[in-house]
C-alpha cells in the first residue's frame, strides 16, 4: 500500500518530492513584520509550507511557571507575560493568512491547547501539527482529531509505547509521523536518524518525516536519503537573535542551501534499477577493452 497523505493540494509520501516545511514557530518574537520577513525567506528558498505555533498562554503555561521572572526584550517580566508577548492574535493571523496566500505558500500551525484548535479552525488549515510535547495530551489530540484534518505527529521526548498509543488514538488515515529529538540544538550523536526506518517498520501505511533541531544542514539531507517524506526545520533571520529556538534554526542562506541539498539528494537516490546511462557510453567505448575476455593462454 502506498504511503501518502494530501496536504492542501500536495501529496506527501512515497514517490513524491520531499515536503519541506520552514517553521517560523515563535522566532518572530511577537513581531508581525519579522514573521512576514520569514515568510518571504521561505518563499525565496523554495519550501512548500511555513508553520507557526499557537497557544493560549493562560492554559498552556503551568501554574508553577506563570509567576517565574525572566529577562526578556520587554524587560524583567513573568513567564506568563513573556508567553503573552510572543503570541499572535486574530488580526495578526488574518494578515499572515492573507500574506501567505499572496505569496502562494501553505501555512499551518501547532496548536498547544483546545482553544487554539478552535482559533485555527477559522482559517480552515490544511493540516495540524502535534508538537512532541503534546503527544500524550489526549484532550488536545481529541480536539484535533475531531476536525477531520490531516495530522502531522512529532515524536520527540516520547517512548515507543507513547508513540504507539498516540497513533492508535489518532488512527493511521491522514497521518504523517515525524521523527525528532527535542533538544535545541541537538547534538549529532542524539539525532538517531535510523529511527526513521524504525517508524516506517512500525507503521507501514504511514508516511514518516523528520523534524530537525541540529546545527547544520547535512543531517536533514541524510534524513531524506533514509526515507523521510518531509523535512521540517526552524528558520530565523539571525541565529544570534533573542529566543530559545533561534540557535537551532536555519538562517536565510542556509535554508536556500538546504532546499537545494534535499532536491539533489532526491535526484541522486534514483530508482534502484541498474541501467547504463547515455552519459556512460563514451567512457564505456574508450575504457572497456572487451566483454568477458577469455582467460590468458586459452
Amino acid at each position: 500500500m502506498k504511503r501518502e497523505v494530501k496536504i492542501g493540494n500536495t501529496l506527501v509520501g512515497d514517490g513524491h518530492p520531499t515536503f519541506i516545511v520552514a517553521e517560523v514557530g515563535i522566532n518572530h518574537n511577537g513581531d508581525l513584520e519579522i514573521a512576514k520577513q520569514l515568510i518571504d525567506v521561505a518563499k525565496w528558498a523554495g519550501v512548500d509550507a511555513v508553520k507557526f505555533q499557537k497557544r493560549t498562554p493562560e492554559l498552556c503555561v503551568p501554574e508553577e511557571q506563570k509567576s517565574k521572572m525572566r529577562e526578556t526584550p520587554w524587560g524583567y517580566i513573568s513567564y506568563l507575560d513573556y508567553r503573552t508577548k510572543v503570541e499572535f492574535g486574530i488580526d495578526d493571523y488574518q494578515e499572515i493568512d492573507r500574506y501567505c496566500k499572496e505569496k502562494g505558500l501553505i501555512w499551518f500551525a501547532s496548536p498547544w491547547d483546545e482553544k487554539s484548535v478552535d482559533f485555527l479552525e477559522d482559517f480552515s488549515p490544511v493540516c495540524y501539527k502535534v508538537a512532541s510535547a503534546s503527544l500524550t495530551d489526549r484532550i488536545l489530540l481529541e480536539a484535533i482529531k475531531e476536525t477531520g484534518r490531516p495530522v502531522i505527529l512529532s515524536t520527540g521526548m516520547s517512548t515507543v509505547d507513547e508513540i504507539q498509543k498516540a497513533v492508535d488514538f489518532l488512527g493511521t488515515d491522514n497521518l504523517i509521523i515525524t521523527h525528532t529529538t527535542s533538544a535545541y540544538p541537538c547534538e549529532p550523536d542524539e539525532l538517531n536518524l535510523k529511527m526513521i526506518r524504525t517508524l516506517q517498520e512500525m507503521f507501514p501505511t504511514v508516511p514518516v518525516g523528520y523534524s530537525g533541531h541540529e546545527v547544520g544542514l547535512v543531517p536533514s539531507a541524510v534524513a531524506v536519503a533514509m526515507g523521510a517524506c518531509m523535512v521540517e526545520r526552524h528558520i530565523t533571520l539571525d541565529r544570534a537573535l533573542w529566543g530559545s529556538d533561534q540557535a537551532a534554526s536555519v538562517e536565510p542562506g542556509g535554508l536556500n542551501k538546504l532546499v537545494k541539498y534535499i532536491r539533489t539528494t532526491e535526484a541522486a537516490l534514483g530508482t534502484g534499477e541498474k541501467v547504463i546511462y547515455e552519459s556512460e557510453i563514451p567512457s564505456l567505448s574508450k575504457l572497456r577493452r572487451s566483454n568477458w575476455r577469455s582467460p590468458r593462454g586459452k
